[in-house]
């Protein structure tokens, strides 16, 4: 799981609903001082939330990019289903990515995150017109590695059977206490991320889960649509290897980004770091 440095957006950002042509959802707009130089939507990953962008978006609207950070469909503050599936199909999910775009465009620069970068990548193959580039942040060209596989296929028999509530608790245990949780605010910040758990839509979980596990290689179709493409990640990475990365990269003839000291939310460990990758990248499209 992601852990954001706060959920208090900066004093650029305004949490607001988007609204879209498939309906509202939660996020996050960051807006420059003066006439933005483009848009940028960003896509959180597996268990995130748009707050994994919280620190991305001060440094975004200060080299003058809009930054909208979106909570996908079933993702905390953007509501969907608890018990039914169907809705957050890939291409269902892709089609809210093209909706998003179309709400805040044109010339949308696309980033997703792990999880987000796949189903960003179904919206792209299925439409690249809302489009000026697309980032792919810690996000590899198929399935998870088989230790996440493992843990994803964990947490949905515990989704069977057990309350989010509970499966919050038996997480706890399990990850034991983190070096992070001794710092100041720690009980405040936990209880933000148990909050944004318990908000989350069970069958969106187990659904996207289902995709992090089966996700075929679609590189190949990914490289033909002829728009400029990046892919970022940290130096280290236990949900994709990095050399996988590397090879997707050369595979994509994709700008490639490897930021220092960084594991698989480049985002939150390195945000400076990783907004300046991003904003470098958009001014050379």
């Amino acid at each position: 799981m992601s852990r954001p440095p706060t959920f208090v957006p900066p004093s650029c950002a305004r949490s607001l609903r988007l609204a879209t042509s498939r309906g509202e959802f939660a996020v996050l707009d960051a807006r420059p001082s003066g006439e933005p130089r483009g848009t940028a939507l960003l896509l959180p990953g597996y268990t995130g939330s748009k707050e994994d962008f919280i620190a991305l978006l001060a440094p975004l609207a200060g080299a003058g990019f809009r930054a909208v950070a979106v909570d996908g469909r079933g993702q905390y503050e953007t509501g969907g289903p608890a018990d039914r599936e169907e809705p957050y199909a890939q291409q269902e999910l892709a089609s809210d990515v093209l909706a998003q775009a179309a709400a805040v465009g044109p010339g949308v620069h696309l980033v997703g995150h792990s999880l987000g970068g796949q189903i960003s990548r179904a919206a792209v193959l299925r439409d690249t017109s809302p489009f000026a580039s697309f980032t792919l942040m810690s996000s590899g060209p198929a399935e998870v590695s088989p230790a996440q596989q493992e843990k994803v296929e964990l947490l949905a028999g515990a989704l069977a059977v057990m309350s989010m509530d509970e499966v919050w608790t038996a997480m706890q245990t399990f990850e034991g206490s983190a070096p992070e949780d001794a710092a100041e605010g720690t009980d405040g910040d936990r209880e933000d991320l148990r909050r944004r758990w318990l908000l989350h839509s069970p069958a969106q979980l187990l659904a996207t889960g289902r995709q992090l596990r089966s996700e075929p290689d679609r590189t190949q179709e990914l490289a033909a649509v002829g728009l400029a493409l990046h892919v970022l990640s940290g130096d280290e990475d236990d949900t994709w290897p990095i050399g996988l990365l590397d090879d997707m990269a050369l595979r994509l003839k994709a700008a490639r980004t490897v930021v220092d000291g960084a594991g698989h939310s480049p985002n939150t460990d390195r945000p400076e770091e990783t907004a300046r990758a991003l904003v470098r990248f958009w001014e050379g499209c």
